[in-house]
């Protein structure tokens, strides 16, 4: 029965995950943290992780040094839900909800307790990171508030311009600087790193949080310097779900990008600037660790990998997120640093938002209450298998998933019907069993499981259609 898993050991994880880190954490210093969020990147784009194509050197070393987080989820596979949550620890619609009272950020917990709180890069969040916990950000990119969206343009491959029209580099006082380029440039994450390895440079006497936020490999893709023929579109391997016709109906801007139906050499062209951004992200990656490590400050920060959310670009017939499939519901996720054990992986389904209370744990300080995360120190540690025995998704009011370790039931609600995928034996969710007899019970309990959760935390978001995919 599914409905067992959620056992007595599950529910103790949190108090367990303390015992684990404990003694290493109270004979240290409290460590500096780092925690590095790419936009848009698959699971699967991470050499060390088994793609045999990718050059990522920087986060393959990261692998080997650290714990790999394998069932590390978006809840939510859209930019503003996924970091809001990472920020509030809270669910979506708990984070917005109208009046009702909010716990601290991560930031402001952070910041409460000593820490100098830095923000860099993307900000897709309501209000500005001064107003949400950090005490300063450095190369702000985040959407104008005083000009008018420039004319539609195109990427390097000659397609429309429909992302990051009119985002723009600030400072904290709202100052734009239209001049560093208007919208994705092709060296956009060098100046995240540089921002990144200026604050790392900075004489402090107190630890730091530093958020950087790169946005590649998001699209408008532009090839940056030097990596124009990084990758032959010839040479990529089509995902093992490609389609050319969509499994699911979406109406969105991410599935606008390309042609329809889509074509196996136009699929193979975007993965080609695709994993050349990611490998481009990866080099900027390796030049903020090696900052890290030349500061003398590399023993003593914990370094957190991931991403927002995942992306289709060709599975299941799909380009982009908003949609629960693994390719896009799952994100990379690394942790590294003192007390992180080295080369391990470990599969326990977590949220994003779990970073937040771990992060608290590590640098000695209590998270805040009434969140809808946990801490995932224990399941780092390996001293416990799994601290959620199942997870939820959810993209706007339009579909639903409930994944545990062997199954997955999606709901798409517009289109009245579910699938139902084994992900121990079809982990690339190619065959629908919600059909066959022998599953009915197993969907049910899966139906149940949900049905459960949406007892106890409402809604997936405040407002469902006032967000705009």
């Amino acid at each position: 029965m599914i409905s067992a898993l959620i056992s007595y050991r599950a529910r103790r994880a949190g108090l367990l995950a303390f015992a684990c880190v404990a003694g290493h954490l109270m004979s240290a210093p409290r460590p500096n943290v780092l925690l590095i969020l790419s936009d848009d990147q698959r699971p699967d784009t991470i050499a060390a992780l088994g793609n045999p194509t990718i050059q990522t050197p920087a986060l393959d070393r990261l692998v080997r040094s650290g714990t790999v987080l394998a069932g590390m989820t978006c809840a939510s596979p859209i930019c503003v839900p996924s970091r809001t949550e990472m920020l509030s620890l809270r669910t979506y619609a708990h984070a917005l909800a109208p009046g009702a009272s909010q716990p601290p950020t991560l930031a402001e917990s952070l910041r409460a307790a000593g820490y100098h709180t830095w923000h860099i890069g993307k900000w897709h969040v309501a209000g500005r990171p001064t107003t949400r916990g950090y005490e300063e950000s450095s190369g702000l990119f985040t959407e104008t508030a005083k000009r008018p969206i420039p004319p539609l343009e195109r990427d390097s491959r000659g397609q429309p311009i429909t992302g990051y029209r009119g985002w723009v580099f600030q400072d904290d006082s709202g100052r734009e600087f239209p001049e560093l380029g208007v919208g994705l440039t092709p060296n956009i994450s060098e100046r995240f790193a540089d921002a990144a390895i200026a604050l790392i440079r900075r004489d402090t006497t107190r630890p730091f949080f530093l958020h950087l936020n790169f946005t590649a490999p998001h699209d408008p893709r532009f090839l940056p310097a030097g990596y124009e023929n990084h990758y032959k579109p010839a040479a990529m391997k089509l995902p093992a779900n490609f389609a050319t016709e969509p499994a699911i109906k979406l109406d969105t801007r991410d599935e606008r990008l390309l042609p329809r139906p889509l074509s196996a050499e136009r699929v193979r062209e975007e993965i080609s600037v695709y994993y050349a951004l990611i490998s481009h992200l990866d080099a900027q990656v390796g030049r903020v660790l090696a900052a890290l490590r030349e500061s003398g400050k590399a023993d003593n920060t914990i370094v957190i990998f991931t991403s927002d959310q995942g992306l289709a670009l060709g599975s299941h017939g799909l380009l982009g997120k908003q949609n629960l499939y693994e390719h896009t519901l799952r994100v990379p996720c690394i942790v590294a640093g003192p007390g992180i054990p080295a080369g391990a992986t470990r599969s326990g389904l977590a949220y994003l938002r779990d970073l937040g209370p771990t992060i608290l744990e590590f640098c000695q300080t209590k998270p805040p209450p009434a969140t809808d995360a946990v801490s995932l120190a224990g399941l780092i540690a390996g001293t416990v298998p799994q601290v959620r025995p199942f997870v939820v998704g959810y993209y706007l009011d339009e579909s639903w998933a409930v994944r545990t370790a062997r199954w997955k039931l999606i709901t798409l609600v517009k289109e009245s019907r579910e699938q139902l995928f084994d992900m121990e034996n079809d982990p690339h969710e190619l065959h629908d069993l919600i059909a066959e007899p022998a599953r009915a019970q197993t969907a049910a309990e899966l139906r149940k499981l949900r049905a459960d959760w949406l007892k106890a935390h409402g809604p997936a978001t405040p407002n469902p259609r006032a967000l705009q995919p």
